[in-house]
Formats: C-alpha cells, structure tokens, sequence
C-alpha cells in the first residue's frame, strides 16, 4: 500500500483529518462556530475544549468584526500519537448591522466560549435635509 508520507502508516483517522479541509493544503481551522441572532441579540458559540479562558483564550470585537483568538503549547512526547492541534488560532466573523460592542458579553463552560451582545432591531436613520439654492 502506498502512503501519502513516506515511513508513515495511512490509518482512517488521518484520512479522516485530511478530509475536513476544503483543499488539501489549506489551513485547518480548529475554532468551529455556531452563530445567530435571536430576538434583539446576536450570539456566537465557539467550539474550544481543553483551554484556559483566563490564560489562553481573548476575545475583540473591533471595526464591525469579531475575533476570537486561542492558543495551545505544544507538549512532547518522545512516543505515541497526537491529533490534537496546537499553536495559535484566529476566528474572525462579521458583526450584524446594529451591534452594541460596548455591551458585550463572554463565558466558557464546558470547553464552549459563548459570546453575546445586543443587537438594535433597526438601526437608526439620519434623514438628511438637502438645501437647494445657497451660495
């Protein structure tokens, strides 16, 4: 049987791994997300067992994006196998029209970050009187 890297064994599980990238040299992006906006809040869930919230883990929203940002230290291990990721990882998304960052909220439990902040049903217009024949 032929290996995709030689003196290594191809087993399901880094098949597996190497099937949930959209390309096969893309940038695996271990942070998964669940997002919505539910009444007059909008709300994203991430996906970040095993690390410190205190120590590991910062959340900015900034210019209409959120960034949520992670970081595992390697350990090693002179035998055995790991498919844990490690290093640092960057989640950004785009924040609703209407979104008050000034409010923002975040808790893990679980290994779930969930992030909360209102958002404004509509938000507000400024009609703008245009006035004609002054110079």
């Amino acid at each position: 049987m032929t290996t995709l890297v030689p003196g290594s064994r191809l087993t399901l599980p880094s098949i597996a791994a190497w099937l949930e990238n959209p390309w096969p040299f893309a940038e695996h992006n271990p942070v998964r997300i669940e997002e919505s906006v539910e009444e007059d809040k909008y709300l994203v869930r991430a996906e970040l067992p095993g690390f410190d919230p205190e120590k590991n883990i910062s959340v900015t929203a900034h210019e209409g994006l959120l960034t949520i940002t992670a970081e595992r230290e390697a350990r090693t291990a002179e035998h055995g196998r790991s498919e844990f990721y490690y290093g640092k990882f960057s989640r950004t998304v785009s924040l609703p029209s209407g979104a008050k960052t000034a409010k923002i909220t975040a808790a893990y439990k679980d290994g779930i970050l969930e992030i909360s902040m209102p958002v404004e049903d509509k938000p507000h217009e400024k009609q703008v009187k245009i006035e004609v024949g002054k110079g």
